[in-house]
């Protein structure tokens, strides 16, 4: 079974993301809304924009060790299942990365409303892209994504 067929979606979650960061963008400036310019709001979304750096080439770094695809939309090319390195912490780094732009972005702007952006976010990937994805490994690597996938969260 190809993946193209079994997918919900054919939108791929860095353009959700980005469809996300600018929504929340255009918010802030057709409310009035602005960047919080104090140095604590600014030290914490760095850091975390950082984070999600390093958790994105973590990621990507495992799946070439493990010579893997990491295209989302065949994962039925995943040669192996990956679950060392930030995969024990998380069955999804890339997507958790992508949802830590949108949080980092969240903190730098004052308004409350623009956490709706990241909570969209989860809920849209999840529904669309992890659960497909999800049932192709299973489909794939049978008990041993099975006992992954009891031991490892879907995000964090």
């Amino acid at each position: 079974m190809r993946y193209l067929e079994t997918i919900e979606t054919k939108i791929p979650a860095p353009v959700v993301a980005a469809t996300a960061g600018v929504t929340m963008k255009f918010y802030a400036r057709a409310f009035g809304v602005v960047v919080d310019p104090s140095a604590l709001r600014m030290y914490v979304g760095i850091g975390i924009a950082q984070v999600s750096g390093i958790i994105a080439l973590a990621a990507v770094a495992a799946m070439w060790r493990a010579r893997t695809t990491i295209n989302p939309f065949d994962p039925t090319r995943a040669r192996n299942l990956v679950t060392g390195g930030i995969f024990r912490v998380t069955r999804n780094p890339m997507y958790l990365a992508l949802l830590l732009l949108l949080v980092a972005y969240a903190v730098r702007i004052d308004s409350p409303v623009v956490w709706l952006a990241p909570v969209v976010f989860v809920a849209y990937v999840t529904r669309f892209q992890i659960r497909p994805e999800e049932r192709v490994l299973e489909a794939k690597f049978g008990e041993a994504y099975l006992s992954y996938r009891a031991r490892t969260r879907r995000w964090v």
